[in-house]
């Protein structure tokens, strides 16, 4: 019997996930496996929180008259992610991380960075920030408007604070004195910031955002007019372990995502799509278009459609 992958799965690689191509132009072709991967008969289907599309503008609609708020976006066994507004002049105290990167993206106002061994900066719209573990950080929002920022965790993340520091109080937890030694650090590509408009500008070649053994967040980049047509019935791909979930960065991002109709998000829009849910993200609109992915792998497998010449589909 002969085996071969479908020529819409070579195209579709080419076609509706163009950003992974992005990603992968200057890597050789990773060697591809025909296997039989489990997949639920039913859907997986979203848990509250999380939804298929967060619209900014609903969100922003929701808290109309607040300064600060927070709105939890994103919440799953591997990542939890708010967008959180915060008044001008409010400032977060000094806190860390004990074991995990944090990171933003920031949407709206300015916000003052001050992080340990780095020179404080201001972030406004369109920077992407990090800070590793154990680092002592604390933003606060300067200008004469509230700044919104999109805050991502990983999941089940606990704050401390420095000993001359107030915590700040949690039902059921108490906080009690300890010392902790390391601190993580920018290593392996991370950096303290990426200003997305530099990118735009063309300066910033950039596009791993976070690399880290508990998640990665890539920028994906490019032009809609560019892109060839995805072949008829083209599924896209799922991921067996993990969801993933998109910031639209710029322009319009089309997901045509397993069970639903399709999605046109806009700029400050979220996606999330559930582990084993096929989705086919590609660039949309006139201009050009970027998202922010994340999830819970460094090097998360894409599942692709296949078929066995003369041989069923597994049930």
């Amino acid at each position: 019997m002969r085996i071969h992958l479908r020529s819409s799965l070579t195209l579709g690689l080419a076609a509706s996930c163009a950003g992974l191509t992005l990603l992968w132009a200057q890597r050789p072709a990773p060697p591809q496996t025909l296997v039989w991967a489990p997949k639920p008969v039913k859907p997986t289907g979203w848990k509250a929180p999380n939804k298929p599309w967060t619209k900014l503008p609903e969100v922003l609609a929701k808290h109309k008259g607040q300064a600060n708020w927070t709105e939890t976006i994103v919440s799953d066994d591997y990542l939890h992610a708010d967008y959180i507004s915060m008044a001008p002049g409010g400032k977060t105290p000094r806190r860390l991380n004990p074991d995990t990167r944090e990171w933003w993206v920031i949407q709206d106002g300015q916000i003052r960075f001050t992080i340990e061994g780095q020179e404080p900066f201001v972030a406004s719209k369109g920077y992407l920030v990090q800070v590793p573990y154990r680092n002592v950080y604390s933003m606060e929002t300067v200008g004469d408007k509230p700044s919104l920022r999109f805050e991502v965790n990983i999941a089940g993340v606990k704050k401390m604070y420095p000993i001359d520091e107030t915590p700040v109080p949690v039902p059921g937890i108490q906080f009690v004195r300890a010392k902790v030694a390391g601190k993580g650090t920018y290593e392996g590509g991370n950096r303290p910031f990426i200003d997305f408009n530099a990118v735009v500008a063309g300066t910033e070649k950039q596009r791993r955002f976070i690399a880290d053994d508990r998640a990665v967040s890539n920028i994906i980049y490019g032009d809609p007019a560019k892109l060839p047509p995805s072949p008829p019935g083209f599924k896209g791909h799922f991921h067996e372990e993990c969801a993933e979930f998109w910031f639209i960065l710029l322009g319009n991002i089309e997901y045509k995502v397993e069970g639903i109709p399709t999605i046109l998000a806009a700029q400050g829009d979220i996606v999330y799509v559930p582990k084993q849910t096929w989705h086919a993200p590609r660039w949309a609109g006139t201009g050009m278009a970027c998202r922010l992915a994340m999830n819970g792998y460094q090097d998360i497998g894409h599942e692709f459609e296949a078929s066995l010449d003369g041989a069923p589909s597994a049930q």
